[in-house]
């Protein structure tokens, strides 16, 4: 009886020891350290939510019938000329489930037209901003006049409400585009989804009721997916509502993407003092901070306001929008319920017309200088090497 007692506790402390083991290498979140180390040995980040003009959403970009390569390589090489090291790009699971081979050669063709312009990319996997009903094949045309009037949700409501997809339809198409891509160092970062508790109010009525509650879930079964494939990439997923400055303040998604981000993200389109503030609310964290979207002229989110300062604060920078396209990000968000018949006075988003005029020649000057140092290849040198907790 001793003897097998004894068995028993040496089988026991095996199997414990197993679990710790297993618990040990499961990869985690980055820690803090390792983080802003990465941080540190990159350039000041400066670049756009970029769409090639010719298209109107993610799938037009991305399915093989409408990939335009000729377009995105001659917008990128107005990028890189005005000092851009980095571009926030949207994909879609439905190229994906459509030809998962032709989807990552298609990837592939994009990144050597960046790799080509000196710009590195974050891939965003998933978004619940605007329709909720994605479809493959040719993209409705724009409503004229009209805010991203043919943006389209990834996965969207089909797939959001019935979990039993997720694994199915989902996971293989977030881990098979992070394990062709894990080591690749045109790559800069994976958002894995963007604004999930968003309420979309100009589909109001077509959403599902519970959407934020779903899209969450859906946002920690896509982190599990992500830390399963372990790319050597950050990972991240940015905040962009309510109050941050404190724990009790945090809404369950916020809180969520923040104790789980590797690289801190957040959107503002608000004045620098109110962006200032939302820096100043994330730096407790002791992580790096970027934000992935902002400039929205006519609220107070003006390239003049607001990139000297992110540069000051060394926080990277995305604003929304690169060249005035089909997606008419020209237009305000109000161009939903206020009838436009032409350009409003000041654009709302985007820098160049198709062509490659700027909209505004002192934007353009103001972000050669302020990314004029950023030209240099990110050796650790100088500001760009500064810690951003110091």
């Amino acid at each position: 009886m001793a003897r097998v007692r004894c068995s028993n506790f040496i089988l026991l402390l095996l199997i414990i020891a197993e679990a710790v083991t297993a618990l040990a290498s499961e990869p985690r979140r980055w820690p803090q350290e390792k983080a802003n180390e990465w941080y540190a040995s990159e350039r000041w980040l400066v670049g756009s939510n970029f769409l090639p003009s010719t298209a109107i959403n993610q799938l037009e970009m991305w399915q093989a019938d409408t990939f335009d390569s000729k377009t995105i390589d001659r917008e990128l090489g107005w990028a890189e000329s005005i000092g851009m090291n980095t571009m926030r790009v949207f994909l879609h699971n439905l190229p994906w489930r459509e030809d998962s081979q032709g989807f990552l050669s298609r990837l592939e063709q994009f990144l050597q037209i960046t790799d080509k312009h000196h710009i590195r990319i974050t891939f965003v996997l998933l978004d619940s901003v605007w329709d909720p009903y994605p479809q493959t094949g040719r993209q409705r045309a724009p409503r004229p006049h009209v805010h991203n009037s043919g943006w389209v949700q990834a996965p969207g409501a089909e797939i959001l409400k019935d979990s039993s997809r997720w694994e199915k339809e989902l996971r293989p198409y977030v881990t098979g585009v992070l394990k062709h891509f894990r080591n690749d160092p045109r790559i800069l970062m994976w958002d894995l989804m963007n604004e999930p508790d968003n309420d979309n109010p100009p589909y109001r009525g077509k959403e599902l009721p519970n959407k934020a509650e779903l899209a969450t879930r859906l946002l920690k079964r896509e982190w599990q997916w992500a830390r399963e494939v372990n790319p050597s990439q950050p990972l991240t997923s940015g905040v962009w509502k309510g109050d941050w400055s404190s724990e009790a303040a945090l809404s369950d998604t916020a809180r969520f993407q923040l104790e789980n981000s590797d690289v801190l993200t957040f959107h503002s389109y608000e004045p620098a003092e109110v962006t200032k503030r939302r820096i100043d609310s994330l730096r407790r964290f002791r992580r790096p901070i970027v934000c992935s979207e902002y400039m929205a002229r006519p609220l107070g989110s003006t390239f003049q306001a607001i990139l000297p300062l992110l540069k000051e604060q060394h926080v990277g920078a995305y604003n929304w929008g690169f060249v005035s396209g089909k997606s008419q990000t020209i237009y305000p968000w109000d161009s939903w319920e206020n009838e436009y018949t032409g350009p409003p006075p000041v654009w709302f988003h985007d820098i160049f017309y198709p062509d490659g005029k700027p909209y505004a020649a002192a934007e353009v000057e103001l972000i050669k200088r302020l990314t004029s140092r950023g030209k240099a290849a990110s050796s650790g040198q100088g500001e760009a090497a500064k810690n951003p907790l110091q």
